[in-house]
């Protein structure tokens, strides 16, 4: 049932959104695209199926629908994916503040922008690491880094660690569970389970800063109840 459920939430997606249908329209071209993908996600485009498409493109080379060694398919993603966050900093970097201040949209939200920030701000330098696990935050990271002038050295270092563990770890995991049965019957199920996944940092965060809020809230409360019975006079018998 859940399977079956989960299949139908994939089918109501745009067909872009599905790795499996996108890397079959690349047809003969199917790394360059791959890589395009990547490249843009990390830079510019924040609604892409970074993850899943990473995850599928493993399972094929596995399958044999795509016949590039996996070697040089994780060299070529990790790469683009570097690529990526490169342009994405120098976008941050040379026209960061008239970008944000664009109005929302469809695709871009102050929202995301907020978060990521406050994301980078809690987490240093890691944070642009941990970034390439998130959606949209692995997009918005590299302006944000950009426009707040992080150190490049700096940048650039945690870029490369967050690039490879992402794209070729993520990639790799793809070849190495494609060949187990369960994974090849349920691969749309597979789909889902990995969008559900890359979403959890953001809905815990997300969770952490709502209770805060209301503790907050409560406090404050607490504090001007108390504030005004010190000021009530007392009456005397």
């Amino acid at each position: 049932m859940i399977l079956a459920e989960t299949a139908t939430t994939l089918a109501l997606m745009p067909k872009w959104f599905n790795p499996e249908y996108l890397l079959t329209q690349f047809g003969a071209y199917v790394i360059v695209g791959l890589c395009l993908v990547i490249f843009i996600e990390s830079s510019i485009f924040p609604v892409l199926p970074g993850d899943s498409l990473l995850f599928t493109a493993g399972l094929f080379v596995a399958q044999g629908s795509i016949r590039t060694p996996l070697w040089l398919v994780c060299l070529v993603v990790t790469v683009a994916a570097l690529l990526g966050n490169v342009v994405g900093y120098l976008i941050g970097w040379k026209a960061g503040p008239a970008l944000f201040k664009r109005p929302d949209s469809r695709f871009f939200k102050q929202e995301y922008v907020d978060k990521t920030h406050a994301f980078l701000e809690k987490h240093g330098s890691k944070a642009v690491v941990l970034a390439r696990f998130v959606p949209f935050v692995r997009t918005f990271i590299t302006w944000i880094a950009g426009i707040g002038r992080m150190d490049p050295k700096k940048y650039f270092t945690y870029t490369v660690i967050g690039g490879i563990l992402w794209a070729a770890g993520i990639t790799a995991l793809g070849h190495l569970l494609g060949n187990i049965s369960f994974i090849k019957n349920n691969i749309e199920a597979i789909f889902i389970l990995i969008v559900l996944v890359s979403v959890v940092p953001i809905a815990i965060e997300w969770a952490k800063n709502r209770r805060e809020k209301k503790l907050a809230a409560a406090k404050a409360t607490s504090d001007a109840d108390s504030e005004v019975t010190q000021q009530i006079p007392r009456i005397d018998g």
